[in-house]
């Protein structure tokens, strides 16, 4: 189940974004763009730090091994981000 809001409730800077995420790369922005805006100060915002500290913060893993790793993951989800 998707929440109508997240699918259209944005607000006007971030409904040009998202036209200009479509325009350029002729697609849809994914459903996590549109999922970090919204209610940004209680999910996106937070969600957002999180996903840089697991991605970009210290590991013994290269940030490349963890992007494989997503990206499988992922795949296995039949998740398209």
């Amino acid at each position: 189940m998707r929440i109508a809001k997240v699918e259209r409730g944005h607000t006007l800077p971030q409904k040009l974004l998202l036209t200009m995420i479509r325009t350029l790369s002729g697609f849809e922005a994914p459903d996590v763009v549109k999922t970090l805006m919204y209610r940004k100060g209680y999910f996106g915002n937070p969600q957002r730090a999180l996903t840089q500290a697991v991605m970009r913060g210290p590991s013994q893993w290269s940030v490349g091994e963890r992007e494989i790793f997503a990206a499988f993951v992922s795949r296995l989800n039949q998740c398209v981000f």
